[in-house]
């Protein structure tokens, strides 16, 4: 039975210095954690300031303002305008790399593994933002260009034309975003290529249907019209077809005569002698 109990111990001490040994042995592991998530977390928050002023300085936020992207960051409730976001979005890829640097040096590399998955991730973000961006300057521009055309032609509701315009362009930018994501490509795709048959369905049969009684009218009107200048058409084309046979053949058209001239049958100006003056 002492034996028993002394083996019972002496396995204790065996394992109770296995574990001490290892948790000596990660503390060096532990403090190199600690000491990266620090620097990376202060390098990271010394990077989103320098980040930030600058984008302040280049004035992006306007740029963000005509394109929508300020509305949306302010709905997001961030309390940041569109340059602090983009400064954080940055700021929070250098800590995750600042993770992935300190899981690897910890020894954990499944952990490691999902934050670079995650990090490698993040760059589609910022494409898919980027997109966004010009997105939204290209739907402005393109609104404010069918606004101003709608209105000088005259046409109804510019405004609405220029709405149309405006998220046509922003759902391409959409499907352009969430593709790079790569969340649901095949469903958005799918979902875009649907509205968009549906659209153009509904212009042709509404055309087809409601408007050929329109577009007859607009026919008839053009071809009454040509109808009606057709005279003046062939005979401008024959006035200058006589002009141009009379310069090619004389060199020169010969002007008009003046009223009260008159010369004889068969006779030319240069027949008409000049008044003779007798000098005594």
């Amino acid at each position: 039975m002492q034996t028993q109990v002394t083996e019972w111990s002496s396995a204790l001490m065996t394992s109770l210095a296995a574990a001490m040994a290892l948790f000596f042995s990660a503390i060096p592991k532990i403090f190199g954690f600690v000491i990266i998530l620090i620097i990376g977390w202060l390098v990271a928050s010394l990077i989103e300031k320098g980040i930030a002023a600058i984008l302040r300085t280049i004035r992006f936020n306007d740029l963000a303002q005509r394109s929508g992207l300020a509305d949306f960051v302010a709905k997001t409730g961030t309390g940041t305008d569109s340059a602090g976001m983009l400064a954080a979005i940055v700021k929070w890829f250098i800590r995750l790399i600042a993770l992935v640097v300190a899981f690897d040096a910890l020894g954990l590399p499944a952990v490691s593994d999902v934050l670079r998955q995650l990090l490698l991730w993040l760059p589609n973000v910022v494409v898919a933002l980027v997109v966004l961006v010009i997105g939204g300057l290209a739907a402005s521009a393109l609104s404010n260009v069918v606004r101003g055309a709608a209105a000088k032609s005259s046409l109804g509701n510019p405004d609405m034309l220029a709405k149309v315009a405006a998220g046509l362009v922003w759902a391409f930018s959409i499907v352009v975003a969430v593709n790079q994501i790569g969340i649901a490509t095949a469903l958005v795709n799918t979902l875009f290529m649907a509205v968009v048959g549906a659209i153009a369905l509904a212009l042709g049969l509404s055309f087809g249907l409601g408007g050929k009684d329109t577009a007859a009218e607009i026919v008839r009107n053009w071809y009454q019209k040509g109808q009606q200048n057709k005279d003046k058409v062939a005979n401008a084309v024959n006035a200058a077809a006589g002009q141009g046979q009379a310069v090619g053949a004389g060199g020169t058209a010969r002007p008009p005569l003046s009223t009260g001239s008159t010369y004889a049958s068969g006779s030319s100006p240069t027949d008409v002698s000049p008044p003779r003056t007798d000098l005594r």
